[in-house]
């Protein structure tokens, strides 16, 4: 590409010091290439003028052609405006700005023909358009423009500079009309040929400036083709050199600990899922080379079995296994269900955490160095530099998208040889994103619940419901069984209108009052020590309620809690409202979820309870979430080992896209690994411009 492109955007004509800084801190653009990638969100037809008897309260944005005779202040104070009467050969509209107005009387000249558009509203019988935008015919004549015209996303404090839609269009002009601008293919003639793609620099321009929708596609397509390439691209070179290229600790034999485990402390039957989970890990762990698995499976499906089963094969090759988990609930709830499984096997496990004594460290600490300990369990912990293996062969990262990348680059250092490294998540993950986050590792998909588990019914009421819930509830502690209520603050907020944890445990002591029912609480003010009695009291069955936040999101396994009550439910995105739902249906019992709203929500709110109460199937509500928020929004996306920001390319939308690049880049691979060809020189150079500088997050995401 040009080198042009990497000049400081101060540089280009109009902009300047003062406005580079805004550009750069409101939208990210510091360069002439970062303004060139800056893609409009939507475009405006302007192919049309309207006359003003043509004018109607349904338009949503007119363009008129005509001359301003005159303008007026009006009002005083906060109310005061600018007005302008505006005339084409049909009538009269006006003109109104309520700021700006010196800048206005000094840009804009009665008697000289200008170009507006703006949106037509009624006021006083009369039509007016409020801060129109305004250009003199002769001017956008000249400047490069196209009929339909670029909107961009813009702040507040970028359109105080004139640095609105139209502005940054101005900018974009500027730039595609300096002389010594090249804009170089960055694809080879393999893949623009056979696939019939633009090339990238009428691609680029014509993003901007289209002629036609017709230009808008075209244009689409290629920019996102490419972009999801040379992510593909990238991912499935570093598996295949991984694959081929690092030795792993070879677990060779199915040893006594499994099999005494199978035979005699197995709960409960696998499920088929579980059981071709485990092949696929076993066949993995004996390869030779590194795992590097992704495992998915909904809350409830049994990951945790097959985590413990992999770390007995572990054990019984002579290796350690360690489980980070992100809460300490988590992990200490895995420290016990482990525990109980392993009884009477000879193999030791150990709890780390931010809370664990001084003295319980120090054997912890001993007992990993001289490999006494086989399992060890925990938070963060597990990762600080006092934290010492003999033998780590295993890594386990549940819940990973909670970890930032850097904190498992630590665990995952703890060896000489990288460990094989599990990832588990109970957040089921759209295929587009998978395929882009984790496109490197292997992924694993248990999808099959245990058997004589009931699907949880999911029920929406609001406040004027309240009454009836209640009734529900004390029904169903009648009948033995423990119920959750979630909230989504600990403390009432003066900006957010939701429901918080400490007025909701007012009524519902006054609804579910003592000695006749008990509730605990459990928050994450809370130390370590208070939520620990808390959580027992609800375990133990002392307490029939639960008040809670979120942090019982994950790791809470009481099989008979058969009621899961959220608060402020609109204030949840999908992935957490599908989470907390699983905290229940754990034993035979059929079990509800009660999402408590507004009656005042907006729609997509609307459109994410239903979701929620027409499926319990994870993978539905995860590609409903992709498809709502985008993957931009989704939780843990910018930590979990994305390359860079899509620019383009929209994952909720682009699958077939996404799939196509996918499908060339393992074409090529296939035929040239290493890319030496010199048809593939262009790929390999274009591979370090955007990859290059970058360390590779992928060997533990």
């Amino acid at each position: 590409m040009s080198e042009l492109l990497d000049n400081e955007i101060k540089f280009l004509p109009g902009v300047g010091p003062k406005r580079a800084e805004l550009l750069e801190s409101e939208a990210g653009i510091s360069t002439f290439r970062d303004l060139i990638y800056y893609f409009p969100y939507k475009y405006v037809d302007k192919t049309r003028f309207y006359t003003v008897s043509e004018l109607d309260t349904d338009m949503q944005h007119v363009q008129l052609r005509g001359k301003i005779r005159r303008f007026s202040a009006e009002g005083g104070g906060k109310g005061k405006r600018l007005t302008a009467d505006f005339y084409d050969s049909t009538g009269m509209v006006r003109l109104v700005w309520f700021k700006g107005h010196k800048w206005v009387l000094n840009t804009y000249k009665t008697d000289r023909e200008y170009i507006i558009f703006g949106r037509p509203t009624l006021f006083s019988g009369a039509f007016n358009i409020v801060h129109p935008e305004i250009e003199e015919v002769e001017k956008k004549a000249a400047r490069v423009s196209s009929a339909l015209e670029a909107q961009y996303s813009t702040t507040e404090k970028m359109k105080d500079h004139f640095l609105n839609s139209k502005g940054v269009s101005k900018l974009l002009a500027t730039v595609f009309s300096q002389p010594t601008l090249r804009l170089a293919e960055t694809l080879p003639v393999s893949i623009t040929g056979s696939m019939k793609l633009m090339s990238l620099a009428d691609a680029l321009f014509r993003i901007h400036f289209p002629d036609s929708n017709s230009d808008i596609e075209n244009a689409r397509f290629r920019l996102k083709f490419e972009e999801l390439f040379y992510i593909q691209l990238n991912l499935l070179r570093y598996k295949d050199s991984r694959t081929k290229n690092t030795r792993g600790f070879l677990f060779s034999v199915v040893g006594e600990r499994l099999n005494t485990f199978y035979a005699t402390r197995l709960p409960f039957a696998l499920t088929g899922a579980q059981k071709r989970v485990i092949r696929e890990i076993r066949a993995d762990l004996g390869s030779g080379h590194q795992m590097n698995r992704l495992l998915q499976g909904d809350v409830g499906s049994g990951k945790t079995m097959v985590a413990l089963m992999s770390m007995l094969i572990g054990a019984d090759n002579g290796y350690q296994s360690c489980l980070m988990a992100p809460t300490e609930v988590l992990a200490i709830q895995h420290f016990n269900s482990i525990g109980r499984f392993i009884e009477g096997i000879d193999a030791e496990a150990a709890l780390l955490t931010g809370s664990t004594k001084k003295s319980e460290r120090a054997r912890i600490e001993k007992g990993l160095l001289d490999g006494s300990i086989d399992i060890l369990i925990g938070t963060h912990a597990l990762i600080e530099e006092n934290v010492r293996y003999s033998n780590l062969g295993l890594v386990i990262i549940d819940e990973q998208h909670r970890f930032g990348v850097a904190q498992r680059a630590k665990l995952w250092q703890k060896s000489e040889c990288p460990p094989h490294v599990l990832v588990m998540t109970a957040t089921p993950i759209p295929r587009t994103l998978a395929m882009t986050l984790y496109g490197d590792l292997d992924v694993s998909v248990i999808d099959e619940m245990p058997p004589g588990r009931k699907p949880i019914k999911t029920m929406s009421f609001t406040d004027a419901d309240r009454e009836k819930v209640f009734g529900f509830l004390r029904r169903q502690i009648e009948d033995g069984r423990q119920i959750y209520v979630v909230y989504p603050l600990i403390k009432e907020s003066e900006t957010l209108d939701y429901k918080d944890l400490e007025d909701g445990l007012e009524s519902m002591a006054r609804a579910f009052p003592p000695p006749q029912y008990c509730i605990s609480v459990v928050h994450g003010r809370m130390t370590s020590k208070d939520k620990d009695i808390s959580m027992n009291l609800f375990r133990r069955g002392q307490a029939q309620i639960m008040v809670a936040t979120t942090v019982i999101e994950v790791g809470v396994d009481i099989s008979n809690a058969s009621v899961m009550v959220i608060e402020s439910a609109e204030r949840f995105g999908l992935s957490q409202l599908h989470q907390l739902r699983g905290r229940v249906g754990r034993g035979a019992d059929q079990s509800y979820c009660i999402l408590m709203t507004s009656h005042k929500r907006s729609t997509e709110a609307s459109e994410r309870i239903n979701t929620m109460i027409a499926t319990n199937d994870g993978f539905e509500i995860a590609e409903a979430d992709l498809r709502m928020r985008g993957p931009g929004d989704l939780e843990g996306t910018q930590q979990s080992g994305m390359a860079f920001d899509l620019k383009i390319a929209d994952l909720g939308r682009d699958g077939q896209i996404l799939n196509l690049a996918r499908s060339r880049a393992t074409e090529i691979l296939a035929d040239d690994p290493e890319l030496a060809g010199s048809g593939n020189h262009l790929l390999k150079v274009n591979l370090r411009r955007l990859f290059g500088k970058k360390y590779s997050w992928s060997d533990i995401s």
